[in-house]
């Protein structure tokens, strides 16, 4: 949950009220939760039956037999590679962008401590797993307890009804493109917000009962955070009206808290939100660290990455170098650019790659075995297709991109093929 819930929904939330005229923008949320539930079914069948660090990298060497598993394992680790550090950026981007809330920062100043963050989450990060446990339930905990606080002050102090429904004579515009294209735009934002449900797959390996823990924290993750996302924003919107909004209110949160009770109150929700940025920053090193490792130990990946700490177990070498990377690109991206980025990176690979693994693995050893079994397949498997065709098409330019990435990654793969076995 506190992969979930990161910058992004502060962020994410004056982006998409600003690109529906009507009010509707409840909506992109609703989807994105569908998106997440559907793709949490795939999942959770996944990570209950091989529960192992690494996660996709694991589900699509075993999916895809010899050949085509490496190959499709490898692709994972590369763009996982280029992504992850991505959305490491993308949290400190966004900490350092709502940090001026509170002090007047330069451009310079703002990269510096995008950096400074990543390098203290690094040391955080930089123990024991039990430790790393420990620390993750203090940050869940801010995590709440400052959404239910936005909650609580906004639906006590509504000013006006939130549009949940069309009104008479807008049914027929839903189906049109003046509604269809702002949910394109904001279907990328909103699913981006939901992203991390799946985290607890890639500590696989480190779980107590995976095969029922694993499901349980997915559909748990994804059902809590909708609840909060959709009360949230109605709490919100509630008190400030969503036609006063421009996709420049970045600090949309924390005027609203101004604007009840005052700059304390403002400053007060700013600090919780910073804190809840570092929190998903932590959650997203700490899951992905474990990929380049889980592939170089399977003689998958450059040899270097399947190094552990000596005395304290975790893979340091991989952790530094993803730290590393998101550090660079968080001096030189912006925040817009990464999100839809990070998305358009994934789509093809980690999360269609992985809904037809699912279907090979069932045609493959049947369904009889399986710790848990994904409700009315294969139903969700479409579905979940059809969506991430969707949301990669939205993504524009950037979908080209990450198909090149893909094809540069086919490309390394069989040049390093050999040196790597």
């Amino acid at each position: 949950m506190i992969d979930m819930v990161g910058i992004g929904p502060f962020v994410v939330m004056p982006l998409v009220a600003a690109q529906f005229g009507n009010g509707l923008f409840i909506w992109a949320w609703i989807f994105g939760a569908f998106t997440a539930l559907i793709d949490g079914m795939i999942w959770s069948e996944l990570g209950a039956k091989y529960p192992l660090a690494g996660g996709t990298y694991n589900f699509h060497r075993i999916a895809y037999g010899e050949r085509g598993g490496r190959l499709m394992s490898f692709l994972f680790v590369w763009q996982t590679s280029i992504q992850a550090p991505l959305v490491v950026a993308s949290a400190a981007i966004g900490f350092s962008q709502y940090l001026t809330y509170l002090v007047d920062l330069t451009l310079l100043q703002q990269k510096l401590v995008s950096a400074g963050l990543i390098i203290l989450v690094l040391i955080l990060l930089y123990r024991k797993i039990e430790t790393v446990g420990k620390i993750s339930v203090i940050f869940g905990s801010i995590v709440i307890v400052t959404i239910t606080w936005i909650i609580i002050t906004g639906l006590s102090h509504q000013q006006h009804a939130v549009k949940l429904w069309p009104e008479d004579g807008e049914t027929k515009n839903i189906l049109s493109l003046a509604f269809g294209a702002p949910m394109a735009y904001s279907a990328v934002k909103t699913v981006y917000s939901y992203l991390g449900y799946y985290n607890v797959c890639h500590l696989g390996g480190e779980i107590r009962r995976p095969e029922v823990n694993i499901p349980r924290s997915i559909f748990i993750s994804i059902a809590g955070i909708a609840v909060l996302y959709l009360l949230m924003n109605v709490a919100v919107m509630g008190v400030v009206h969503y036609q006063s909004i421009n996709v420049n209110d970045k600090y949309l949160v924390s005027t609203f808290m101004e604007k009840l009770y005052g700059h304390r109150a403002g400053s007060a929700i700013t600090v919780l939100i910073l804190c809840i940025a570092m929190s998903s920053l932590f959650a997203v090193v700490l899951g992905y660290s474990r990929v380049p490792y889980a592939a170089a130990v399977d003689g998958n990946f450059f040899k270097i990455f399947g190094r552990l700490h000596p005395t304290k177990g975790f893979p340091y070498i991989s952790l530094v170098v993803l730290c590393g990377l998101g550090l660079i690109f968080s001096l030189f991206m912006k925040l817009s650019e990464v999100i839809t980025a990070i998305l358009a990176m994934r789509i093809v690979i980690q999360f269609i790659g992985q809904a037809v693994g699912v279907v090979l693995l069932r045609a493959r050893f049947g369904s009889k075995d399986l710790p848990f079994r994904m409700w009315l397949f294969p139903v969700p498997v479409i579905l979940s297709i059809s969506i991430w065709l969707f949301l990669f098409v939205s993504t524009g330019w950037f979908a080209v991109w990450g198909s090149l990435i893909a094809v540069a990654g086919v490309i390394t793969y069989a040049i390093t093929r050999d040196r790597r076995q």
